[in-house]
């Protein structure tokens, strides 16, 4: 682990209870997401949603399939840019409000669809506000927690996907059993949605704004306020001299989407990000998550057994994003983020080899080799655990961590953008390609994925445990980094000359 630099902050408790009550309470906007995203797959899975928008009969039907799900990485890859705008100029509580409004009324609009044109058109605006929502809430929780327990807290966003993932499924398989109403058996699942993100614009109002973007717009006393709300009475004073410097210093800095590129240091940053948000995109676990029933009917599977499968997939994903939390501040995030892509690519290579052995035609399955399909199952199942345990909480602390206060927003947007980016390719492209070469879409996934583990082990650098104003100097940064304890004057003066020396003073690290 890269030493942390600067002050050293205290090793005792540096967080209240009314921190993690703030955190659990906006994890009710990742709950949402999680919903959001998981419930096409059980709504694909409903014979009936299939028979009401004749998706069975119509020669587009695939097509249409496929654009539910493309459609909704697209509306969140073109609105995610705007968090931003949003929680720079009007602070990160109004980006998540926004985002959750959003969901709100495509939720609604998705439960009272009587078109698949119309559903298709909500599913994009779903995908607008879901993937606002997830790109916000990391932002506002990797402001508003210490250094020490920032990996653990920031977690909780997984979680609260994984929560929703899980409600998803469970409330699906439910509605597929108990409702009499042939539309309501999709209608039903797809208005609950609706319930945690009304719950989160009920409260976000007594949520606290970061102290990071109040003092950013100078507010001072207010940021001071949250801080001793947040922290423990060392642990905000050290942070507030520490933020307050940096922003000093912030104020002399370039933060348009320009300057990202422009700059070496703010290029290297934004590269680090695109390429771990690509690389975790090689592990399908997108393509699981919305496709998850199909995957198990290729093998041969009912509907009844479909859906169980995917509670169970979520379930698994549940327990080992819960174990996450005891490795997530233990390991270098390299470490982790290596081991997580290197691992779901291993299962998929497994994966491939028994789909393509005992399960790539329909004769194969009319005398299937159960052993072979149950271990199948059991590789998709092993995809999600090394995805939670390496991948998930990890990603969103990192990227939170990769960028300084002023570009913070915009880093984090690009890492969901490229998400997105990503899974529209995947998406857009998965019922197809199931149907056209089966197995050996598999390879498109873990073939990148080996390539992506190895380059992420050797060249990504460690951010673990450093406060974020301090995480300037793994790139070189002089010009950002300063000691906090020293008077802010005198940093300034030390920032200027050090700008002015030569570049060959600085010292990057580019690899654990």
């Amino acid at each position: 682990m890269a030493e942390t630099l600067g002050v050293e902050h205290s090793k005792a408790r540096q967080f209240r209870a009314y921190n993690i009550l703030v955190i659990l309470l906006m994890s009710l906007g990742s709950i949402g997401y999680g919903y959001n995203a998981s419930i096409i797959a059980t709504t694909l899975a409903q014979p009936t949603f299939i028979s009401y928008f004749e998706l069975d009969t119509r020669p587009d039907g695939t097509s249409l399939i496929a654009t539910t799900n493309g459609l909704y990485q697209a509306g969140g890859f073109l609105a995610v840019f705007s968090v931003s705008w949003f929680a720079d100029r009007w602070g990160r509580r109004f980006a998540i409000g926004i985002s959750a409004f959003i969901n709100l009324i495509s939720g609604i609009g998705l439960t009272a669809s009587v078109h698949i044109g119309m559903f298709i058109f909500f599913r994009f605006l779903a995908g607008a506000g879901a993937f606002m929502i997830v790109a916000a809430v990391p932002i506002w929780m990797n402001e508003v927690v210490p250094p020490n327990v920032r990996g653990i807290m920031v977690d909780c966003h997984c979680v609260g996907l994984l929560v929703g993932y899980t409600s998803a499924t469970v409330v699906g398989y439910g509605f597929f059993h108990l409702s009499a109403d042939k539309t309501g058996a999709w209608r039903g699942p797809l208005s609950f949605q609706c319930l945690p993100v009304l719950l989160l614009l009920l409260g976000i109002y007594w949520m606290p704004e970061s102290p990071r973007w109040l003092l950013g717009q100078d507010r001072v006393e207010e940021a001071e306020k949250v801080l001793h709300k947040l922290h423990g009475p060392e642990e905000a004073r050290i942070e507030l001299q520490q933020i307050r410097a940096a922003l000093n210093a912030d104020r002399h800095l370039e933060s348009s989407w320009w300057s990202m590129f422009a700059k070496k240091s703010y290029r290297k940053r934004s590269f680090l990000a695109m390429g771990m948000a690509a690389s975790i995109q090689t592990s399908g676990i997108l393509v699981v998550n919305n496709y998850g029933p199909t995957i198990y009917r290729s093998l041969g599977f009912d509907t009844n057994k479909q859906l169980i499968y995917q509670i169970g997939w979520c379930c698994t994903a549940l327990g080992t994003g819960i174990m996450s939390f005891f490795i997530i501040d233990r390991f270098k995030r390299p470490t982790l983020l290596s081991l997580g892509v290197g691992g779901c690519a291993s299962c998929l290579v497994i994966l491939c080899a028994l789909v393509g052995k005992y399960a790539s035609s329909p004769e194969m399955l009319e005398t299937p080799n159960t052993a072979a399909l149950s271990a199948a199952v059991v590789m998709i199942y092993l995809l999600t655990a090394f995805y939670q345990l390496g991948l998930d909480g990890v990603q969103f602390a990192y990227l939170g961590e990769l960028f300084p206060y002023q570009i913070r927003a915009k880093g984090m947007v690009l890492g969901i953008a490229t998400i997105c980016g990503m899974n529209i390719m995947w998406l857009q492209t998965a019922p197809v390609a199931f149907e056209q070469i089966g197995w050996k879409f598999y390879i498109c996934f873990f073939v990148p994925g080996l390539i992506a583990a190895t380059i992420i082990w050797f060249y990504f650098p460690d951010t673990l445990g450093i406060p974020l104003e301090e995480i300037a100097r793994l790139f070189g940064d002089h010009d950002e980094f300063f000691n906090p304890e020293a008077p802010a004057e005198e940093q300034l003066n030390e920032i200027e000359e050090k700008r002015k020396g030569d570049a060959s003073d600085h010292v990057e690290v580019s690899s654990v």
